[in-house]
């Protein structure tokens, strides 16, 4: 069987207070010229990303002095309007594996 080995991209991000977290990546985008991440939060069980209620966490690309760095989305609007992308396509590559293990 050639089955395909999953390897997630892990993504570590220290919160305001100093505390890491490892977050999965889902998703990559760019939508009038930002670049947006769309991430889970990590766990070493791959189904448990799709079989739990797991929170999207959605960040953007900025730029200070010539370096990249994730950041969140402080308009409510843009935040919902990219969550929503990011949903459908996440829902679409979901169905597709689905297919696919048929």
């Amino acid at each position: 069987m050639d089955e395909k080995e999953y390897t997630p991209e892990i993504f570590t991000l220290t919160d305001e207070e100093g505390n890491e977290h490892e977050f999965e990546l889902m998703d990559i985008m760019e939508e009038n010229g930002t670049v947006y991440y769309a991430l889970v939060p990590y766990t070493e069980d791959p189904e448990a990303v799709i079989e739990e209620d797991t929170e999207l966490v959605i960040l953007k690309v900025g730029e200070e002095n010539g370096e990249e760095f994730l950041a969140t989305i402080d308009n409510d609007e843009e935040y919902e309007r990219i969550g929503n992308i990011f949903i459908e396509r996440i829902s679409q590559m979901l169905e597709g594996e689905d297919e696919d293990a048929e």
